[in-house]
């Protein structure tokens, strides 16, 4: 016989996963065990997904079944008479008062406390052997291990002792007004008991029940949920400022560039090991140093965790051979300028504590580099913490329309998209013309070329004295032609290489953007439930603006971030396009010159 259950109040769901229940409505079960205080089944509309197992009554068989084992079902020695709501120990709630039943748990078990989830951001260090990390300066982490969302050592029972056995939800709901009280309220007739008060209700916006999404992550939603707190160095502010175009980044008051050049092969540890050093000479100071790409990979690391509403740019890739080959280290350098130019023309990027101390500790001052690493490591203002470090503008004309914001999203994220298969179009495209280039067409020429040295050489079998000079033109011409199919094996070096470059660059922004609009997009969702809270009465209009105003901060800093990426991008791409085209015409004015060359020489014929 299928398992069955009956609603016993209305449910709504409000995440992908989820089904809606109503009052009396029978389900089909999957299964009698909940998991983490979820059932899966099947509602009167055919829907499937997950509910609340407290918000549903088993429906059993007549007959008396033998008590389920400790540790079975949860509701396996509920009494015949029906479903009574959990009243918890006289310990901690007077008598009088009945708790709601347990709301939608979450998928993991939550602290006490409820502090903000630690900030665990997807990058990793790359690990391959292109730059080795056993080095004295990283031999051991300064970065205190972090204690992770699904820890198991929350205890089963109530601190104070003498209570009974209370779940993670309970110790929740009754510390800490960040609760899913949302979904309690819409139980009727079991209103939320206030500590010390009469009932009152106090519904909260709902956590995401996907902890490992980038919004929960970044510490975006322990930030719009009030759970951020700490002091904020005037340093450490970063100003979003209204220009013509809309919300953009202050900017640096003090800009710079910083070259890299001169890649050398040292060696350490009397030549055992070798590796390749940059020469980085920023602007401001003229004071040069030197920096491995293991240094690059360290700094890439610190900046993509500490701000995830910033695209901070990808590193040109590892390879685990042919390191110390001319033509990677060439490459490879160029990539690395073109990071260097976005982290440079970043009004953040470049005001950063971790890049301005990459870029001026000297190469050879061991320990000042170890204590400006620690520092940045052991930096507090990241996670939830670093959206307090965002000044945004305020007053009347500095309000942000949702709906004209979720709209300007919407149409970048369709941009990116668009933008992302136009790059890898491009990118395969050039590619494959510059390798045609490179064999195909070099090969093709120098094949006329031997063709026209072959009948020259043809003609030099007559020895008649006026036809020499043919002779000669002739050979000219296939030396011509062998010169233009050089010309054409060098030419993606100084044009279409560049180009693919810049390409490589903007695929690892626009990588970066999901997650950024993903931030931004939950924080709009949890203005909507607020907002829905209050229309209902279940929210106080002050709990709500808070999370409107917080929300409004990291709609700021995207729509920052959105504008400086397309000012860069035109900045980018005209200047590359003019060298691309200018390139492209210094090339046919060659092979033009040296097709003329060939037409002088038969002038004397």
């Amino acid at each position: 016989m299928a398992l069955r259950a009956r609603a016993l109040y209305d449910f709504r769901s409000e995440n992908p996963g989820e089904i809606s229940l109503r009052e009396h409505e029978v389900l089909s079960l999957c299964s009698e065990q909940d998991i983490e205080g979820w059932l899966e089944g099947v509602n009167s509309h055919g829907d499937r997904g997950l509910f609340p197992a407290s918000y549903v009554q088993v429906i059993r068989a007549p007959a008396a079944e033998p008590p389920a084992p400790a540790g079975g079902a949860r509701y396996a020695n509920l009494p015949p008479g029906g479903f009574e709501p959990l009243v918890l120990p006289a310990a901690f709630n007077p008598p009088v008062q009945q708790l709601p039943p347990p709301a939608a748990a979450e998928p993991f078990p939550l602290p006490p406390a409820f502090p903000p989830a630690p900030y665990s951001g997807s990058y990793q260090p790359s690990q391959g052997s292109d730059d080795d990390w056993d080095d004295d300066w990283d031999d051991t982490s300064t970065v205190a291990d972090e204690p992770g969302v699904l820890g198991s050592s929350y205890p089963d029972y109530d601190a104070a002792g003498g209570g009974g056995p209370t779940s993670a939800r309970y110790r929740l709901s009754t510390r800490s007004d960040l609760s899913l009280g949302s979904r309690n309220s819409q139980q009727p007739g079991h209103p939320h008991h206030l500590p010390g008060g009469g009932a009152k209700s106090s519904a909260t916006v709902s956590r995401n029940l996907n902890r490992f999404s980038t919004f929960v992550k970044s510490g975006g939603e322990a930030f719009v949920l009030g759970e951020a707190s700490g002091f904020v160095k005037d340093g450490d502010k970063l100003c979003v400022v209204l220009g013509p175009w809309g919300p953009e980044w202050q900017e640096n008051p003090y800009p710079f560039q910083c070259s890299i050049e001169d890649p050398t092969k040292q060696t350490k540890f009397k030549g055992m090991k070798s590796y390749i050093a940059y020469k980085l000479v920023p602007s401001n100071t003229g004071q040069q140093v030197h920096r491995r790409y293991k240094h690059f990979d360290w700094l890439y690391g610190r900046l993509a965790e500490k701000f995830p509403v910033i695209s901070v740019p990808h590193l040109p890739e590892k390879q685990a051979t042919g390191r110390f080959e001319e033509d990677f280290i060439s490459k490879r350098r160029k990539g690395l300028a073109w990071w260097m130019d976005h982290m440079c023309s970043h009004p953040v990027l470049a005001q950063c504590d971790a890049f301005r101390h990459f870029l001026t500790c000297p190469s050879t001052d061991e320990k000042a580099w170890k204590q400006g690493k620690r520092k940045a490591e052991k930096d507090e203002m990241v996670g939830a913490n670093f959206f307090l470090t965002i000044s945004v503008p305020t007053g009347p004309a500095a309000a942000l329309d949702l709906q004209e914001v979720e709209s300007r999203v919407d149409g970048f994220k369709s941009f990116t998209k668009k933008m992302d298969e136009s790059t890898m179009q491009l990118t395969h495209t050039a590619n494959e013309f510059a390798r045609k280039q490179v064999t195909g067409f070099k090969k093709e020429y120098q094949k006329v070329g031997h063709s026209f040295k072959g009948l020259s050489q043809a003609f030099e079998l007559d020895q008649q004295a006026f036809s020499a000079n043919l002779n000669q033109a002739l050979a000219f011409t296939g030396e011509a032609y062998d010169a233009i199919g050089e010309f054409f094996a060098e030419q993606p070096r100084q044009d279409l290489d560049p180009v693919m470059d810049l390409l490589a660059l903007y695929q690892g922004h626009l990588a970066n953007f999901p997650d950024i609009i993903h931030v931004q997009k939950g924080a709009l969702t949890k203005v909507k439930e607020s907002k829905r809270h209050v229309e209902e009465g279940k929210m106080e209009v002050q709990k709500a603006d808070g999370i409107q105003d917080r929300c409004n901060i990291i709609s700021f800093a995207t729509l920052a971030e959105i504008h400086h990426f397309h000012q860069i991008r035109v900045r980018d791409f005209k200047s590359q396009m003019q060298h691309f085209l200018k390139q492209q015409i210094l090339f046919f004015q060659k092979v033009t010159q040296k097709l003329e060359e060939a037409l002088h020489k038969y002038d004397s014929v």
